[in-house]
């Protein structure tokens, strides 16, 4: 790596004879009625040079070639691409509006509104502007970083989460956030968390099967969208634009590694290399066909504790090492002026190598004569992620109708290696395939949109109807994954019973395999129907409501509605609010989801059964069947544009969740109720997916910015914080399990739920660009977090702060090399006891556990 940034740096030396003579343009961009336009991004085509406009409109941009083509970009209006010939001046007017091939700003349905006029609160982030600034390399760590209600960790220790991040939005369930891929329902990962310090009991989208060099930016609605969108919005909804760029190509390399403390063995670990590109080409008339490749390769790294000073129980704690291949495309093909035709999707596959907790020599799950000094068994994932979305827009008697439809699948594959089955003794293979599950859904949709100019000030109508098809599948594992050599059938009194003759754990140590028993094929259909209107009662104040109707095949209808508003006290300054009620669906793996497993509790290995919610043993507990969670949801906020370059939005929020689906505690086989069953199935002890209590989520968002040109320098400063607090209402259990809520739903799985999300998350960011250079300097400050560990005592994790650094410049027009540190002084949360969660020094909890990050990038325009 080190070789790698002295070429670099001796690339830099001599950029400057890339450069030709330096030209000059300079220009207000405007909107039709002359206001000018705040942040309007202005590229020069092929190149990575660009600068946005400031707050009144004005912008300055040097450039090299007498040939250079510059793009003028800003949501919710036209793109523009104009040729300087020669010209030192330049204004531009946008055009309100969307082309073909972009996307509606996610929040409303109106073909004329901007994310601006938008009566609830809209983040937009140009994701090509963030790479080229941070260290995080996949959308999960991005959005962890710039989006303060956003969380996202890597667990360690926990099965699948070590696969597949878990993230929240406003501290709520992984999935209760919706999440769109050019605003089309995008499915769900057929993982759920039954481990870790986040998501526990929740399935989620993983959106790092998305490529970040495919993506032209996210939109982030933080209000509940469940009426306007469906099921999942109850926290807000992420709105995934893929690029649809044509003739040019962008692509990047980059490495960088973590610096690793605790080790004495290595400086580095966690290295990582990546490399992207991506490229359009046009098709017929104003068509395209954009495509992206993406790798990422990245080592693990290993944080253990002292010996010397903690009992270990994991000789290896840190990050899974992975390798990530990515590839997306988006396409739109114009047939006429009315219609035109589109298709995007993708495919991702990712192969990743996690630790389970470290298996003790003299260990009754150890065999000594295959492992000497006891082992650290390997979790393997192959993770293949596919999806396809094709539909047809079109103009018919003054309606906009979009007909589409979405099919993706996400399939989840175990293999444990550097294992062993103890009852095998030495015969035991050390590789198995443990089996998995498979999630697919399909979405067939119909919408209409039309826009009234003559209704007051402009009516907006959308309505239409979507029926979608989701099937979950659990797959078995070998044998030797998942059976007891050791138990066999003996007589007993006459009676044919099984025993066991070793007393040794069967299965593949680390996570034992699925069973034939476990293996399911299930479906469930959904038929949704909506309508959604916003009205401008002046051209100041606006109204907006959305009514949705939902029928599923396993638990029955649901109605939601949402009222929004937003008033222009003055031309600079809005206030806007919305209340709405919102629902999840039980997903599919909370309903059917069974397995028999091995969990750590205080370094003891247990073998546990999680129960299907339609199993004989939740029936006789009298669980009923899951239902749906249901929400109310209020905002209010305000939003202002100031002279002198500030903006400022705030928005306060409140959100209720009735019979929130949640994992149980561990119910032991020696219970009164329960044991004699979980003796029959071998396990000692068993969990269940249940609605299981009500929450309420009080909080606030502030983002400020403050933007100048200062000569020929631009500055600016944001400042973006999230302040978040839940509290827990009353324990819901079946009669018979009454008198039992410290197990039910105890302490310790409460102080989970809350650790969603840290009680506050402030971002600081500074930028400076001019010319050739820019930095950008970031300080993050995550606030403190408590849970309960294994011991019932308190684990206080401590306000934290991180910063991160990174300094960029042109190696020539079409190379930028930029050189960063995330988490620059390798700032750790509050070390615990080895009693935690994961087994480690610390839970998964605010920046991690990995430390600083070092990395050099190189981006490539042409």
């Amino acid at each position: 790596m080190k070789n790698a940034l002295l070429l670099l740096l001796l690339l830099s030396l001599g950029a400057g004879t890339a450069y030709a003579q330096a030209l000059t343009l300079t220009g207000r961009v405007t909107d039709t009625a002359g206001e000018p336009l705040i942040g309007v991004n202005i590229l020069e085509k092929g190149t990575t040079n660009g600068t946005t406009t400031d707050v009144d409109g004005a912008y300055r941009i040097t450039y090299r070639s007498q040939d250079a083509t510059f793009v003028f970009s800003y949501v919710g209006f036209k793109r523009q691409e104009i040729q300087p010939a020669g010209r030192t001046t330049l204004d531009v007017t946008l055009e309100e509006g969307v082309e073909f091939s972009e996307v509606v700003v996610v929040g409303t349905r109106s073909l004329n509104r901007t994310t601006t006029e938008t009566p609830v609160a809209v983040d937009v982030f140009d994701v090509e502007e963030i790479t080229s600034q941070v260290g995080q390399l996949d959308v999960n760590q991005i959005l962890q970083y710039v989006a303060p209600s956003f969380n996202a960790n890597r667990q360690s220790g926990a099965d699948g989460a070590d696969h597949i991040d878990p993230a929240t939005l406003r501290g709520l369930g992984p999935d209760q956030t919706l999440v769109l891929i050019n605003g089309k329902r995008r499915h769900q990962s057929s993982l759920i968390n039954i481990f870790g310090s986040r998501g526990r009991g929740n399935t989620g989208t993983d959106l790092n099967a998305i490529p970040a060099s495919a993506i032209e930016r996210i939109e982030v609605l933080r209000d509940g969208a469940s009426a306007q969108y469906g099921s999942d919005a109850i926290a807000g909804v992420i709105n995934i634009v893929l690029k649809a760029s044509v003739d040019e190509f962008t692509g990047g390399a980059s490495a960088g590694a973590n610096k690793a403390r605790f080790r004495a063995d290595k400086d580095y670990d966690g290295q990582h290399y990546q490399v992207n590109g991506n490229y359009g080409v046009p098709l017929g008339q104003d068509g395209f066909l954009n495509l992206t490749a993406d790798y990422l390769r990245k080592r693990r790294t290993n944080r253990p504790a002292d010996p010397s000073e903690f009992d270990i129980y994991r000789r290896q704690y840190g990050d899974a090492a992975l390798e990530n291949f990515g590839s997306y495309f988006n396409a739109g093909l114009k047939l006429n002026e009315q219609t035109s035709l589109y298709a995007f999707g993708g495919f991702n596959y990712r192969y990743t190598d996690a630790y389970a907790w470290t298996r003790d020599p003299d260990s009754e799950r150890n065999v000594p004569a295959i492992y000497p000094g006891g082992f650290d068994p390997h979790i393997l994932s192959n993770i293949t992620d596919q999806s396809v979305s094709t539909g047809f827009r079109s103009r018919v008697r003054n309606w906009d109708v979009d007909v589409n439809n979405t099919f993706g699948q996400n399939r989840f594959h175990y293999i444990i290696d550097g294992t062993l089955n103890a009852s095998l003794l030495e015969k035991s293979p050390t590789r198995f395939d443990a089996g998995g599950y498979q999630l697919a859904q399909n979405t067939t949709g119909i919408n209409f949109t039309r826009f009234f100019d003559q209704v007051l000030d402009g009516l907006n109508v959308a309505f239409g109807v979507e029926y979608r098809i989701e099937n979950y599948e659990i797959f078995a594992g070998e044998e030797g994954s998942w059976r007891n050599y050791g138990v066999i059938d003996t007589l007993i009194d006459g009676q044919l019973r099984q025993v066991d003759v070793l007393g040794r754990p069967g299965g593949s140590q680390g996570f034992p395999g699925f069973r034939p028993e476990n293996e399911l094929d299930e479906f469930r259909t959904n038929l949704g129907a909506y309508v959604d209107a916003e009205l401008d009662l002046t051209d100041r104040f606006m109204v907006g409501g959305a009514v949705r109707f939902e029928n599923y095949s396993d638990f029955g209808e649901t109605l939601n509605a949402k009222f929004a508003t937003r008033l222009e006290l003055t031309p600079d300054v809005a206030l806007r609010g919305s209340a709405s009620t919102g629902f999840r669906a039980p997903s599919l793996a909370q309903i059917y989801f069974n397995s028999t497993f091995t969990d750590f509790v205080a370094g003891v290995p247990i073998d546990k059964l999680i129960a299907r919610n339609n199993s004989p043993i939740t029936r006789a507990l009298g669980i009923p069947p899951l239902k749906e969670e249901t929400a109310r949801n209020a905002s209010l906020g305000f939003t202002a544009n100031l002279p002198g370059g500030f903006t400022a939005t705030v928005d306060g929020y409140y959100v209720a969740i009735d019979d929130r689906i949640v994992l149980t505690g561990a119910f032991d086989d020696e219970d009164p109720d329960i044991g004699d069953d979980l003796k029959s199935v071998q396990v000692g002890a068993a969990q269940f997916f249940t609605n299981a209590i009500d929450t309420e989520t009080l909080g606030l968002d502030v983002i400020l910015t403050y933007t100048a040109l200062v000569g020929l320098n631009r500055v600016r400063v944001s400042f973006a914080g999230n302040f978040n607090d839940m509290t827990l209402g009353t324990i819901h259990t079946s009669p018979k399990l009454r008198g039992k809520e410290d197990i039910y739903f105890g302490q310790r799985e409460q102080f989970f739920l809350l650790a969603s999300a840290p009680e506050s998350k402030l971002n600081l960011t500074f930028d400076f660009s001019r010319d050739r250079y820019n930095a950008s300097l970031r300080f993050v400050r995550f606030g403190q977090v408590t849970l309960i560990d294994f011991l019932d005592e308190k684990d206080v994790y401590e306000a934290k702060v991180t910063t991160d650094l990174s300094v960029g410049f042109d190696l020539s027009r079409n190379v930028r090399l930029t050189l960063g540190g995330a988490n620059l002084f390798d700032v750790y949360p509050t070390p615990q006891d080895t009693e935690t969660e994961t087994g480690g020094l610390w839970d998964a909890v605010q920046m991690g556990f990995s430390g600083a990050f070092y990395y050099a990038r190189l981006g490539f325009k042409l």
